[in-house]
This record gives structure tokens, C-alpha cells and sequence, in this order.
């Protein structure tokens, strides 16, 4: 299932985003104690997904994110019940003063953020020898596809969550192959956005030189929606200063099949 065909059934009225926030809570209590995958499932989705619904109700459509559940890498805050710890019980209970920019823009965009996925701990920066997928957090993500996996990393919870379909897209971030390498090896679309084009700000970092934040997908074309509703330019992070555009390039219509 893409996001195309999310719009259409919400547009026809033959599905709701409790239901398929229903339907992905579902799926994720069915194999996530295999996977690891999910490390927290935010405990308004339901509520979100129900005022969702209502806009769409009332002929308020905010974009084809509205009511597409979504599930971020947990180094990307969220200011609700949720944590924000990088996969280290060293920030369990820690609050942030607000949403990072990307939660924000995912909110505005009608996205409802499902919960947190888990990762190498620290973003594989926890060591020179660190185990790609596992936190104290979390425990062992592991690959789609095989038993026992490597999953790769950092972003491993969102590369096997996009692959086994417990979200219908996911966030990761990378510096150096956290995105490219889980989603190669995990059978997925990702992509890492020029450094710059997607805010860092309240985003755990490793390196503001190399850090950046990217949808993991099953499709193009739904990376591209994602894409669409959180690049842009951002006072929390300088670095997006540099984006030469004041309207953002249409990456959807540049899906040519």
C-alpha cells in the first residue's frame, strides 16, 4: 500500500486512519518481538488518528500526509509522551522544550507519528566498534529478510519497519551510510537529502557537517511526498540557509513511471 492509495481510500470513504492506525499497531504487536523494530509506540496515535479523521470530515485536507501514519527514528524529539533517547537509557525521562523542526513540519502536514524506531545506540557512535541495530534501549534489531540479520545501521528499527510494513513510511537520519545502507540491505527505498535541505535542529547529532534527516520508504514516489513536507529552510539550522530555492522544487512530479 503507497500513499496514492491511502488518499484514494480516504477520498472514497472505504478506509479511516483509526483503522489503519489500527491496522499497523496490529501488525506491529504480531512481529515486532521477532524484529525489535519499534522501540515505542506513542500512546496519543489513536486520539491523533480520530482528529484526523474529523478535519477530513469536514472537508479540511492538509496534503497527502494527512492521516499517513508515520513512524521516526528515535534521535528526531518529539515534544508529547513519547522519549527522546537515541537508544540510551542516559536520556530515558529527559523533555525537550518543543518538536524538532521535522516532527513540527510531519504534525502541520496531518502526518500522524505512530511512534519511535529504534537504532544503533548513539547512531553507531557509541563506540569504534559498535553493533549495527542493538541499544541498551532496544535491544537487537534485526533484517527483514533473514533470521538473525543484520539489519545494518543506524537507522535499522526504520528500514525493517518500512520493509515489513509497519508503518506506512519512516524517518532516519544519517551521517556516513545510516540511511543508504539499512534500506540497501533491508530491500527499501532511502534516500539522505543533501546536508541542508531537512533541519537537524533538536535531532541528536553526531556531525553538523555530514548530519542529515530522510524518508525510508517502500516507493519513490512516497519518499518524494515525505520529502516534500519536511525540506526547507529552518532558523533553528543554519545550515538550510543555503537552500537556493524560496519555493521548494516539486519532488512528486518529478515521479515519472
Amino acid at each position: 500500500m503507497t500513499i496514492d492509495d491511502v488518499m484514494i481510500g480516504y477520498k472514497t470513504n472505504t478506509i479511516s486512519s483509526v483503522q489503519l492506525v489500527t491496522a499497523y499497531l496490529g501488525r506491529i504487536n504480531e512481529v515486532n518481538s521477532v524484529f525489535n523494530a519499534v522501540l515505542e509506540i506513542n500512546p496519543d496515535a489513536m486520539m491523533i488518528a480520530s482528529a484526523m479523521d474529523l478535519e477530513r470530515s469536514n472537508s479540511r485536507v492538509r496534503g497527502p500526509l494527512h492521516g499517513v501514519p508515520i513512524l521516526i527514528k528515535d534521535n528526531i524529539a518529539t515534544f508529547d509522551k513519547m522519549n527522546n533517547t537515541a537508544g540510551s537509557f542516559a536520556l530515558l525521562g529527559a523533555k525537550v522544550p518543543k518538536d524538532s523542526t521535522l516532527a513540527a513540519k510531519l504534525r502541520a502536514a496531518g502526518a500522524i507519528i505512530l511512534g519511535k524506531t529504534a537504532l544503533s545506540q548513539w547512531a553507531n557512535y557509541r563506540s569504534s566498534n559498535s553493533s549495527n541495530g542493538w541499544s541498551s534501549r532496544g535491544g537487537q534489531v534485526y533484517g527483514a529478510f533473514i533470521p538473525l540479520q543484520d539489519p545494518s545501521g543506524s537507522s535499522s528499527g526504520s528500514a525493517v519497519a518500512a520493509a515489513l510494513g509497519l508503518a506506512m513510511v519512516t524517518l532516519g537520519s544519517e551521517t556516513d551510510g545510516s540511511i543508504v545502507f539499512p534500506s540497501q540491505r533491508n530491500s527499501i527505498v532511502g534516500l539522505k537529502p543533501t546536508v541542508g535541505l531537512t533541519s537537524r535542529s533538536l535531532v541528536i547529532p553526531i556531525s553538523a557537517h555530514q548530519d542529515s534527516v530522510g524518508p525510508m520508504t517502500k516507493t519513490v514516489k512516497d519518499a518524494a511526498y515525505v520529502l516534500s513536507a519536511i525540506a526547507g529552510h529552518d532558523s533553528a539550522d543554519n545550515y538550510t540557509s543555503q537552500i537556493p530555492w524560496t519555493t521548494m522544487p516539486d519532488y512528486v512530479g518529478a515521479c515519472k513511471v
